[in-house]
């Protein structure tokens, strides 16, 4: 199977807007279109509620074949805010859920979660909350990550878990280009990555660094608002696909999709020995 999972940043923007943003993300649709993979996951789509007509047909237009589900942030949650959807291939049947953990403030209403089960092996996405500027958030998501980690366990003792999304976390200083100078930013706190490697520790392997555990300066993330980021490959890897530790060997291989000029999340892809 070939899996892709991408924080794009406005589902609406990417599909019907008229920036070179935009279109440079309509670009990005196309090449991963042309991937023929069999699911793709997508975070923080910024929906207001259900895909508006504007959105299925675009949808139709350059993901053809492809059936999709969603999830919006609701209330008491902010709308138009993190959301996340699964594009799967026609044919394929998955039972999808739309899960709460637990999680503490709006969390569980912000549609951070979707899963897919298929006879074998779950498929599961997730947008980890950000800590937020000053740390505001950090105490809320650690207990986010500890009910995470229990809900990612309790899939994996029914079967293999395939996982992937934003996690909003670099797990090692290799992970970042600059980690001395980001050790009490969101994402790179000791809390995050303690919590990173407990979920870990709890069965699963991060499939990247599973085939390429010594690789420098391959990252999934380059800040927006800083017009040199990427082309000084000044980046973060918080994007991955996990998987249960019994599905490493299955690994065929797991990278990042270049997005030329486009700032921000990179495409993220999985190609794994398994069958639907």
């Amino acid at each position: 199977m070939k899996l892709i999972s991408w924080n794009i940043d406005s589902l609406n923007a990417g599909l019907t807007g008229t920036s070179t943003r935009a279109k440079e993300t309509r670009t990005i649709f196309k090449l991963i279109n042309a991937l023929e993979p069999d699911l793709i996951a997508f975070q923080e789509t910024k929906l207001r509620k259900d895909p508006l007509k504007k959105h299925q047909e675009a949808l139709a237009e350059l993901f053809p074949g492809y059936q999709y589900v969603w999830r919006s942030s609701v209330e008491p949650a902010r709308k138009s805010y993190a959301g996340t959807m699964y594009l799967y291939r026609e044919g394929l049947k998955p039972k999808v859920t739309y899960p709460e953990i637990g999680a503490p403030s709006t969390m569980d209403q912000e549609g951070r979660i979707i899963t897919l089960e298929f006879p074998h092996f779950f498929v599961t996405e997730v947008y980890t909350p950000n800590s937020g500027n000053g740390l505001k958030r950090l105490d809320d998501r650690q207990v986010w990550d500890d009910k995470y980690r229990e809900y990612l366990a309790g899939l994996a003792q029914q079967k293999p878990v395939m996982a992937s999304g934003d996690f909003n976390c670099a797990h090692e200083e290799i992970d970042l280009a600059h980690p001395s100078n980001n050790h009490h930013s969101a994402g790179f706190t000791d809390e995050e990555r303690e919590h990173f490697t407990k979920l870990l520790d709890a069965g699963f392997t991060d499939s990247f660094r599973h085939l390429y555990p010594d690789k420098k300066g391959v990252y999934s993330w380059f800040a927006q608002r800083v017009l040199t980021s990427k082309k000084n490959n000044s980046g973060w890897r918080i994007d991955y696909w996990l998987v249960s530790n019994d599905l490493a060997d299955k690994i065929q291989d797991s990278k990042m999709i270049d997005t030329g000029a486009r700032r921000d999340h990179l495409p993220i892809e999985l190609d794994i020995d398994v069958q639907p």
